[in-house]
């Protein structure tokens, strides 16, 4: 693309002598001149072609000289665009001012076309540079305009409607949250009726980062719920989740995921974690239980992996509480983890309270621990509680 040059003289002479010095890079397109006899005339151009390289201008010109318009240049606020004064041998005051004002270089009068042109090389190279870098900037902005979308839009895949089942809101509370660590992120959880009795619901944490954990969550997430309404077990839909996402895997990514099934009528869950953190039931008593489980591997790592699935039962008034390893792996100032010994504490205090209220107050604790760290990894919990008739 050629360097669109403006020069600004009310000598009619320097531009025979541009055209001619200049005529091979002319002719290649490498440069390409516009004359303007003042600096009024040069304004107008300026207005009707705003994509001038580099402005050439005299100094003293009539109706307006070359100070009055490098003030109005300066006002476009264009820093990939340079000027180059020129003045005559001596006029040291003029061209001080004209540098003092943001122009790029001078020139003097007898002009010297080896030095002039070394001056604009000078100046193209520092326009290539600022055009690169205003090209990332703005490819930088637009990829963080897309992000923003992009988590918004992931918000919208995860339930946020509570209560979910409003049918059920006498026997169930339900309750979750992700908390991303940047604009979009690879934790999940999700909850539908399987049938009359059943509701099926998972928390999962997607590996790696930024988009393409996002792309594959919102996989993992459609595939489990097709699956789901087909399967009569959690195990059965898991060695299909797993193997329809080994084919679907890029780059070796993977998905931990915890998924259930809950009879809400009876109180009993079947489960099979798939090498995801650990969850806990807290009782009626306060007791804060780590429910045991089968060692399965992590969904969409190993095809043709067989799972085993677990059982555990809610009372009236007990909760099983899900959450992702950005909850006990948050690290505050000393950098030591919130771990899972804190979080027991913080449920052990939290068993005769409703399902927000604790997540909230696990949130709570978790943000009086880590203070001002910044967040490394999402923050994911997913709360169900069976209600006391």
């Amino acid at each position: 693309m050629a360097i669109k040059i403006l020069s600004v003289d009310d000598e009619q002479d320097l531009e025979v002598l541009l055209t001619h010095y200049f005529r091979r890079k002319i002719r290649k397109g490498e440069y390409e001149f516009t004359f303007a006899h003042n600096g009024l005339e040069a304004l107008k151009l300026m207005v009707e072609s705003p994509n001038f390289d580099i402005i050439l201008s005299d100094i003293n010109m009539p109706e307006m000289d070359g100070l009055t318009l490098l003030s109005k240049i300066n006002e476009l606020r264009n820093p990939a665009q340079k000027c180059i004064m020129v003045s005559a041998y001596g006029d040291m005051k003029n061209i001080r001012t004209a540098m003092n004002r943001g122009a790029f270089d001078f020139a003097t009068k007898p002009i010297d076309m080896d030095d002039l042109s070394t001056t604009i090389e000078k100046a193209i190279e520092q326009i290539k540079y600022i055009k690169e870098t205003q090209k990332e900037h703005y490819q930088l902005q637009s990829l963080q305009t897309d992000l923003a979308t992009a988590g918004e839009i992931q918000k919208a895949i995860l339930p946020c409607k509570f209560p979910p089942f409003p049918e059920l809101e006498k026997t169930l509370d339900i309750y979750a949250s992700m908390t991303p660590a940047k604009d979009i992120g690879g934790d999940f959880y999700d909850f539908f009726r399987i049938n009359e009795d059943k509701i099926g619901f998972v928390m999962a944490d997607v590996s790696g980062k930024g988009i393409p954990a996002a792309l594959f969550m919102a996989v993992s997430n459609t595939l489990l719920r097709s699956v789901a309404m087909s399967m009569e077990t959690t195990n059965e839909c898991m060695d299909e989740v797993n193997r329809l996402l080994c084919k679907a895997s890029v780059n070796s990514m993977f998905v931990t995921m915890f998924y259930g099934i809950l009879n809400h009528k009876t109180g009993d869950i079947d489960f099979t974690n798939a090498g995801h953190n650990p969850a806990y039931v807290l009782r009626s008593n306060g007791d804060v239980e780590k429910v045991p489980q089968h060692a399965n591997f992590v969904a969409g790592g190993l095809e043709g992996f067989v799972y085993k699935n677990d059982t555990t039962h809610l009372e009236p008034g007990e909760t099983i509480v899900l959450y992702t390893d950005g909850v006990t792996e948050a690290f505050n100032a000393e950098n030591k983890p919130f771990d899972e010994e804190r979080l027991e504490d913080s449920l052990a205090e939290l068993y005769y309270e409703d399902a927000k209220t604790i997540i909230e107050e696990v949130h709570n604790d978790l943000s009086d621990f880590i203070g001002d760290t910044t967040q490394s990894d999402d923050i994911t919990m997913l709360v169900i509680k069976r209600k006391k008739n």
